[in-house]
């Protein structure tokens, strides 16, 4: 059987065949696989339920940013389905195109199997497919199937697809148990629409805190609503006393509580988990809606309590019930879980090979495209990276979604007991990270010796390096030295200097590299752009001037920014005189001979370019002017000043400032970087790592 190819298309519906199969994890994995190619990204629920919003949309629509209405992403009401099908029908499918019309692209995430009135729900969800003009992600559960069973649903789907006129793109079979994978896998290779099969992860049927408050009619009494999105990792009804409790639990449980007692269990419990000797909780779940008497409440408030706290009206056994049903859900706040989605998706589900077959052409580079197309690169060939601030909670945050999405090999400094207390208090998961003690005397008595050789000449001696090693950022530098790490993440809680003093020292400047220098990668909303040099030379000569340019083009080129390069000044072409303007005119034609094949202009102004119009009056013919991607400003006051600027008043995200020149790679973080920020510094840097040595 030949591969389908379909034309021109806006949407993909994703249908699963029964309920529980986890397709949220499809729908999540496609619509970051399309956000690699396409501008702009919608989501559409045909069905959703009456009176509370959908969490599947409001989970897409924070995840990617989209600059859309819950609205605008939903069709009808199971109600109006049963009372009007052919009429709610129609009324789908204008709400589409009007969603459709404004997108590049769209996921379509079909019913959760709650009868729609049709004759079978999946027959309906593939009708509304063939309705809608958007080919078919088919999701089938392999939960407790063979893989024979398994390919004979997967079969009888297909035909039932092409009975009612719609097209099979592909399928995703889920929840496979790992000691079957490779059968499953094996069995429908050969299927046509191709079929991807993604192992069951415990972790994305477990529910959050926020699951369990809502399932029991609850409301968060105390405790950081953030840490609501935590994943449970077990329930246990607390019906003995405190010491017994204690005794048995066990890390991220969730411990149920009579409200009546909860005068003698719960500040016990709030300290055990505060505590490192005691596992860290999930949560505690208070029955019967009483409130607590007022000391305790009073001591409570004194201890800043984090845990989160939820009360509810239902009794304990009523209570119990209830919660040990739940499964996990998406949320908005369930980060964890939706990275370990992304992670699967990635290493199992389908790749760009399934754009192909959409015929899916890339537009402009985004920041959703530069950023997945950061991770996709880093996890090609991991690296291993030394985070230093390893008890700073964005870079544990960070580490978390590194780890979940397989971006990059991970050791993070400090002292493991703290570090692991830390995370647990925040229900990350680093059990694969690495923690390592900069005492650690072995390593230190070796560091000590490598430091005290390499700045002998400064006068360093052993017993003054042996202090100064201790020094996170010295240490963390001289294991990428020493290749113990492959790269190095730090200055979320340092400054830049104790950064990238300790990489000037050590690493030192790649031969051949005339100069040290930074880019910052600025995303704006339909490109990304690299600005340089920003960070680290304050007024570089023409010589480095040049430098700086060549170096900044070839690391806009390795993360897929076409190099045309703007030497910046206060004048554009030959029509201004001055010193300045003769040094950025000078490293223009150094560029030029020593880069004959790089576009390059310079001097010129900011607005001649980028901006067309301004570029046809000031420099007609010019193949740089009006379409610069590369800007390198004259001095770091210009430069810090301007991408600033733009970061704030275009609303651009801003990654860096990405160190070039060293010999291993260094980079440093704004003290106001976000989790995000990290993630895609670590991804850059990864990267730079596999372009230091053989993947």
């Amino acid at each position: 059987m030949h591969s389908v190819r379909f034309g021109t298309v806006t949407g993909i519906y994703i249908a699963a065949i029964d309920a529980a199969t986890k397709k949220a994890t499809v729908a999540l994995g496609m619509t970051e696989l399309l956000a690699r190619r396409a501008g702009r990204i919608g989501v559409f629920r045909p069905v959703v339920r009456s009176g509370v919003p959908d969490n599947l949309v409001e989970t897409l629509r924070a995840r990617f940013k989209l600059d859309l209405g819950y609205a605008d992403c939903t069709g009808v009401t199971y109600e109006r389905v049963h009372a009007d099908p052919d009429g709610s029908v129609a009324e789908i499918v204008d709400r589409y195109r009007k969603l459709a019309a404004r997108c590049e692209a769209v996921v379509v995430v079909g019913t959760d199997y709650t009868g729609v009135g049709a004759p079978t729900e999946f027959e309906f969800n593939v009708q509304l497919a063939a309705h809608l003009g958007t080919p078919v992600m088919l999701v089938v559960s392999g939960r407790r199937r063979t893989p024979e069973d398994v390919a004979a649903v997967v079969g009888l789907a297909v035909e039932e697809i092409r009975r009612e006129h719609a097209a099979a793109l592909g399928c995703v079979i889920t929840r496979v148990d790992p000691a079957g994978l490779a059968a499953t896998t094996a069995r429908l290779a050969r299927a046509e629409p191709p079929v991807f099969v993604l192992p069951e992860v415990p972790r994305l049927a477990a529910p959050t805190m926020n699951d369990l408050m809502t399932a029991c009619s609850g409301y968060l009494m105390i405790g950081d609503e953030q840490r609501l999105g935590r994943e449970v990792g077990g329930l246990m009804v607390g019906a003995m006393s405190l010491p017994n409790i204690l005794n048995r639990l066990t890390e991220g449980v969730t411990v149920i509580i009579p409200s009546d007692r909860a005068a003698a269990l719960l500040p016990g419990l709030v300290a055990a988990h505060a505590a490192p000797t005691f596992p860290a909780l999930s949560g505690v779940v208070m029955t019967g809606g009483m409130d607590l008497p007022e000391p305790v409440a009073r001591l409570l408030d004194g201890m800043a309590v984090r845990l989160p706290v939820v009360i509810t009206e239902e009794d304990t056994f009523e209570t119990a019930t209830r919660l040990s049903a739940v499964e996990g859900t998406f949320t908005p706040d369930a980060e964890g879980k939706i990275e370990t989605a992304l992670g699967l998706f990635a290493d199992h589900g389908p790749g760009a090979g399934l754009l192909d077959r959409l015929r899916v052409t890339r537009t402009a580079v985004t920041p959703v495209m530069f950023e997945y197309d950061l991770l996709e690169a880093a996890r090609a060939h991991r690296r291993h990276i030394v985070l230093p601030e390893g008890t700073e909670e964005r870079i544990l945050r960070a580490a978390d979604i590194l780890l979940r999405r397989g971006v990059a090999d991970l050791t993070l400094l400090g002292e493991e007991e703290q570090i692991r207390a830390r995370a647990a208090e925040l229900g990350l998961d680093l059990a694969t990270a690495r923690m390592l003690s900069p005492h650690e005397p072995g390593i230190r008595h070796r560091f000590a010796e490598e430091y005290a050789r390499l700045r002998a000449h400064k006068g360093v001696t052993y017993d003054l390096a042996r202090d100064t090693v201790t020094d996170v950022s010295y240490f963390g530098t001289l294991m990428v030295h020493l290749g113990l790490a492959d790269g190095m993440v730090s200055g979320a809680a340092h400054t830049t200097a104790h950064t990238i003093r300790p990489a000037f020292e050590i690493i030192r400047a790649r031969p051949g590299a005339g100069v040290v220098s930074s880019v910052f990668f600025m995303c704006l909303p339909d490109r990304v752009l690299v600005y340089g040099d920003c960070a680290v030379n304050p007024e570089p000569t023409v010589e480095q001037l040049a430098d700086i340019a060549i170096a900044s083009a070839a690391t806009a080129e390795r993360f897929g920014v076409q190099p045309r390069v703007a030497m910046l000044s206060y004048s554009t072409g030959e029509s201004g005189t001055g010193q300045e303007v003769e040094r950025v005119r000078a490293a223009t034609r150094l560029v030029r001979g020593r880069r004959p094949d790089l576009p390059v202009e310079g001097p010129i102004q900011y607005d001649a370019a980028v901006e067309p119009a301004v570029a046809q009056a000031k420099l007609p013919g010019s193949e740089v002017a009006g379409r610069a991607t590369v800007f390198i400003v004259p001095d770091l006051n210009t430069g810090n000043n301007l991408y600033k600027a733009v970061q704030r008043s275009a609303g651009a995200v801003a990654v860096g400032p990405v160190l070039q020149g060293l010999r291993r790679p260094v980079n440093d973080l704004s003290r106001g970087a976000t989790v995000q920020d990290i993630v895609n510094t670590v991804a850059i840097t990864a990267i730079q790592a596999q372009g230091e040595q053989p993947p």
